[in-house]
């Protein structure tokens, strides 16, 4: 998902990635992209034009209209926006991300009290593919409420869990603005999107680490892949980029603007869409020199409904491309332990 992959189970480590290249326990050639993912990366690529989206012309009835086809420009083509005047007070996420680090930061000790447990992808740990990836992650359930392991969910810093459930309360009113809107964008009603979404969807929070690295043109953060989500809404770091999404087989960087959310598609939309948003591809790269933090939040339709291209959006110049699929998470995973794009087994 935006700014993620779903985590492999791992022996837990002992030393951060970069300790460990410093202290010359681990070969960095291990963390160097083999194969199709194989290059140089390079952090200064064009800027990703994108619209940025104006949640106040957005909601407004004089001006929505244009926003609208403004919205549906960038879905079609990008599948990826910035989201300004969302309502989230600046302080407010500085206060998100001062939490990130501080749980981050903390001694290893620490933070492996929240490790991840066999047959589990919540807590702490990271990627592992065939190639390491150089970052960290916690990854934690938020909504429905019920499901929420809170054994995984930090105690320290103190406001973390609380910090945490308010901003999934906030992001879970932007989803919904945001489904309505993506639904008024192709002149349907605008509820449809919400309800195949159900009372049940479910969201899930990755907080993600990325140390100074010593070799950033061969090494990622995270290897390209879509999200599995329906739709992800990123709180990028405030000062430090990397993001950077796949176009026309050219990649572009995501610039910073601190007080803006990255949201892109996810596969399970584009599948419900039939194909007309687009789930885009995109990676993280790392950086020299300084860390790097985000906050990914996915927003997934309830897994226990089956999901499928709407009725009113397949016709005969636009046939049905996706076959109806009932826990997209896990054929998500399945796929990706097989290297393959996920969304690929869902075709037709």
């Amino acid at each position: 998902m935006a700014e993620t992959t779903s985590p492999a189970k791992l022996e837990a480590p002992t030393e951060t990635p970069q300790e460990l290249i410093i202290s010359g326990k681990e070969s960095l050639e291990n963390y160097i992209q083999k194969g199709s993912d194989a290059g140089t990366f390079d952090a200064s690529l064009p800027p990703l034009e994108i619209p940025i989206i104006d949640f106040g012309l957005l909601t407004s009835p004089s001006s929505s209209a244009q926003e609208l086809e403004k919205l549906r420009s960038a879905l079609c083509s990008w599948g990826c926006f910035q989201a300004i005047n969302h309502g989230v007070e600046p302080a407010f996420l500085n206060k998100v991300r001062e939490a990130t680090k501080q749980f981050f930061a903390l001694p290893l000790a620490e933070k492996k009290k929240y490790y991840q447990e066999d047959g589990s992808f919540e807590g702490y740990g990271n990627d592992k593919m065939q190639t390491l990836l150089w970052s960290h992650l916690l990854y934690l359930t938020v909504h429905p409420e019920d499901k929420r392991q809170l054994k995984f969910w930090p105690e320290n810093p103190e406001y973390f869990r609380e910090t945490l459930d308010e901003i999934s309360k906030k992001l879970e009113v932007i989803n919904q603005i945001l489904l309505k809107a993506f639904a008024r964008s192709l002149n349907m009603e605008e509820n449809c999107f919400l309800d195949m979404f159900g009372e049940q969807a479910l969201m899930l929070a990755r907080f993600n680490w990325y140390p100074p690295c010593p070799r950033p043109d061969l090494v990622l953060g995270v290897f390209p892949h879509s999200d599995g989500s329906g739709l992800t809404v990123l709180l990028p770091d405030k000062e430090v980029g990397g993001l950077q999404f796949l176009k026309d087989n050219q990649w572009y960087s995501v610039p910073v603007i601190p007080e803006a959310f990255v949201v892109n598609i996810g596969d399970q939309l584009e599948i419900i869409s039939n194909g007309i948003f687009k789930s885009p591809v995109h990676r993280v790269v790392t950086n020299s020199e300084r860390e790097r933090i985000s906050l990914a939040m996915f927003y997934c339709p309830n897994q226990e409904k089956e999901i499928g291209a709407a009725n009113w959006l397949v016709n005969e110049s636009r046939p049905r491309l996706y076959k109806t699929v009932k826990n997209y998470n896990r054929l998500y995973l399945e796929q990706h332990k097989l290297g393959k794009r996920p969304i690929e087994a869902a075709l037709l």
